[in-house]
């Protein structure tokens, strides 16, 4: 407990003290936590509607690798984009490992399967009835793709949410392909898990209620954000 207490204080002090280090750690997560959130929405968003409302041959394949994909392993995405990205990789001839674009990548691995598969989820629920009343009152696809989004704000913040908890609690595969390089790729659930290697845990410690003082304050902004009440 004492320890605890001690880690509150170094965190409070760290802050009070405007070490640059640590701002520029913070930064930096939140940099590639909300890239990698908003790759996922801008491509997940989309085919979880897609795949919610529409019927096609292997859909039902397609769906149990994305829900498979939702408990991938950190690990094992940051392997496979190390792969991906090393010197005799695919993508080797852009030097992108050990860089932030390569946690973004990770991270974007781990955390579109999440978007798509709750988004799915969630227009599957929409009853064939709503749609029908829609297409009946004449409306464009646009106005249609608007109402049905506007219908699921709920589940899509949700999805949005689970993704963001996914990314910013991340270490493994941020590890594997940023290497935890000082000033450059090095973030907060990263320099936890090298401050308690090297015995600082006082310093772990006051890291960790950083990043939870700030997945707090995020989460509490989404959350006002999907229970507000709609606007008459």
């Amino acid at each position: 407990m004492e320890l605890m207490i001690e880690g509150f204080k170094k965190a409070i002090a760290m802050i009070e003290s405007g070490d640059p280090e640590i701002f520029a750690i913070t930064f930096l997560t939140l940099r590639v936590s909300f890239t990698s959130m908003l790759v996922s929405a801008i491509i997940g968003l989309p085919v979880g509607m897609l795949l919610g409302l529409s019927r096609f041959k292997g859909r039902k394949l397609l769906l149990v690798f994305i829900n498979i994909g939702m408990g991938l392993p950190p690990v094992v995405a940051g392997l496979w984009i190390t792969m991906l990205l090393w010197r005799s990789g695919p993508l080797g001839q852009f030097s992108l490992l050990y860089t932030p674009t390569a946690i973004v990548m990770a991270q974007v691995l781990v955390s579109l399967p999440i978007v798509t598969g709750l988004t799915c989820s969630a227009f599957q629920q929409i009853s064939g009835k709503m749609l029908m009343q829609i297409r009946a009152l004449g409306a464009t696809k646009w106005q249609t793709v608007f109402l049905l989004l506007k219908e699921t704000r709920i589940a899509i913040m949700a999805a949005i949410m689970a993704a963001f908890g996914r990314v910013i609690a991340e270490v493994g595969a941020a590890m594997m392909v940023g290497g935890n390089i000082q000033g450059d790729t090095r973030i907060l659930t990263t320099s936890i898990v090298m401050e308690v290697s090297k015995g600082n845990f006082d310093v772990a410690l006051a890291l960790s209620f950083i990043i939870m003082a700030v997945a707090l304050l995020i989460t509490a902004t989404l959350t006002f954000l999907q229970q507000r009440k709609r606007l008459t």
